[in-house]
């Protein structure tokens, strides 16, 4: 039986500022009870992924982003076949996408929580920058997903 909640955290640990998404889900696993909260993590996102959507009541996917105007945005997604679709690793969009064509399950609403990075080197640990954005990142996930908030208690 799948948790209401899907937190899915995808990017390489070893590369730089692309590690924000794993680095968050051992945040909320240290922070959070996760009795109703399933933490994925990942590299990228891949078309088997769309099957870890089915029974949510809520999917918060988190990736480093270089084009993210402030420290992060939390934003609304919707499905969209992009130039993603056929590729090895998927937009969030398309994974969407793929998951109204396979599932006859209405879709949960889904956020996208982008973190701005800027260093993406292999071998490389966080920079300055996305470390606070991160940190900033995390007490917003953390209050988002506390039981009063989500379930409106």
């Amino acid at each position: 039986m799948s948790k209401p909640i899907l937190v899915f955290g995808y990017g390489n640990p070893s590369r730089g500022d692309d590690a924000v998404g794993p680095l968050l889900l051992d945040y909320l696993a240290d922070h959070l009870d996760l009795s109703a909260i399933e933490l994925l993590n990942d590299f990228q996102l891949q078309i088997e992924h769309a099957l870890d959507l089915q029974d949510r009541e809520l999917v918060v996917f988190i990736d480093a982003s270089v084009n993210c105007p402030d420290s992060f945005t939390y934003t609304p997604l919707s499905p969209a076949q992009d130039h993603s679709y056929s590729s090895h690793a998927l937009s969030p969009n398309a994974l969407l996408s793929v998951y109204q064509a396979v599932s006859i399950q209405p879709l949960p609403p889904c956020f996208l929580l982008s973190i701005h990075a800027e260093a993406f080197e292999l071998g490389a640990g966080l920079s300055e920058r996305c470390a606070a954005n991160l940190a900033k990142a995390c007490r917003f996930l953390e209050e988002i997903l506390k039981p009063t908030h989500f379930r409106g208690n």
